[in-house]
């Protein structure tokens, strides 16, 4: 099969009469025109995280569903999950040269190309529910496009925003008092590193793509993460390494996307999009479900298998006060740069309380 954008025409191969050529030419339009469809899907995260595993298990059947039963076209997937295509630190980039047709990532590794799409990280210990966490996303999304538009300069399209699980800290020592934490070494990734940082507790940041977290852990290189409990549990078994868990609750956020390579998207049979939409937005909507219902079974599961340490809401609230000051700070280093930062926080924070939920500490950006 000859592939060019992710498309091959469907061909009627072998010698035929001129009556049959004329039947097909006549009575069978649809045929002729009908296209095999295949697409290079992946993520540099294996299906055992979240957002990958209902890319393999609902996006892409019901995707194939869905085009092959009302179009005249079929699908075929070429899959590249586990970095088998592009790591995690490249998907981005893998989608916009066209490696990837449609790709699954996280804007925190692309601080320096989309510093305002983690909005969500700019405001810590938001909603810790992430049917919520979506939601609030798309709300900000729909009230500025300017967020979706800023793929383009990339070669890509964004299909669905991607909700994660809510972030708490694992470590290879117990912990009780923000003060405990000075001294240590904790992993994190991109802007939620100034969680740490910024919180001036005297946590020493350390940053890697989840997949390396085990080892820096196992070697003493960081001694915990921030991270929601599915994959300190058996998905990447850093419990091996880090046998306590701790529920600060830093906010469930929605921080990746699942986007499409624009030649690719131009290349596709115009009957075809609407349907890979309506299937996103599905997705889109099950990535806060399916981590909703994860967050109780695998919180039950640490508990039963390490030791679980359930903060009071006094902890919380603490770091929160310390963390006060990020939002204005990074709200100015982004105006400066031209985004309407101010704006997109107000909206975040409003969102959240049109969803029910109170924040700890009720941020000011001016």
């Amino acid at each position: 099969m000859q592939r060019k954008s992710g498309i091959a025409a469907a061909a009627v191969s072998g010698a035929m009469g001129l009556g049959l050529a004329t039947a097909l030419v006549l009575g069978s339009a649809s045929y002729a025109s009908a296209k095999d469809i295949v697409i290079r899907i992946g993520s540099g995260h294996p299906p055992t995280v979240v957002y990958a595993g209902l890319m393999k298990d609902f996006f892409q059947p019901e995707l194939k569903k869905a085009i092959e039963s009302q179009t005249d076209h079929t699908v075929e997937f070429i899959e590249g999950y586990s970095g088998s295509i592009v790591k995690v630190f490249d998907t981005f980039e893998g989608i916009e040269n066209g490696v990837l047709d449609i790709g699954g990532f996280c804007f925190c590794f692309e601080a320096s190309k989309l510093p305002m799409h983690a909005f969500q990280i700019m405001l810590p210990f938001g909603t810790m529910d992430p049917e919520q966490s979506v939601a609030i996303a798309k709300s900000v999304y729909e009230q500025f496009p300017i967020l979706e538009e800023e793929f383009q300069k990339y070669n890509q399209t964004m299909l669905a925003r991607i909700g994660d699980g809510g972030y708490n800290i694992g470590t290879n020592f117990p912990w009780k008092e923000v003060s405990d934490l000075n001294g240590r070494k904790i992993l994190g990734a991109g802007l939620n590193l100034n969680w740490l940082k910024e919180a001036d507790i005297g946590i020493i940041p350390v940053t890697d793509g989840l997949p390396g977290w085990y080892q820096k852990i196992k070697t003493g290189v960081a001694e915990g993460g921030i991270m929601f409990p599915s994959a300190w549990g058996p998905v990447f078994k850093l419990h091996e390494v880090g046998e306590h868990y701790t529920t600060i609750g830093f906010g469930s956020i929605t921080w990746h996307a699942l986007n499409v390579n624009n030649d690719f998207w131009n290349s596709l049979p115009p009957e075809v999009k609407p349907i890979i939409q309506e299937v996103a937005a599905r997705y889109e909507v099950q990535t806060g479900v399916f981590n909703k219902k994860g967050y109780e079974s695998d919180m039950e599961w640490l508990r039963e298998n390490i030791t679980v340490s359930d903060l009071p809401a006094s902890v919380r609230l603490e770091w929160a006060q310390k963390l006060a000051h990020w939002p204005q700070q990074i709200a100015d280093e982004l105006e400066d740069e031209g985004y309407p930062a101010v704006a997109i926080l107000n909206a975040t924070l409003d969102a959240a309380e049109e969803v029910g939920y109170e924040w700890p500490v009720r941020y000011e950006v001016e």
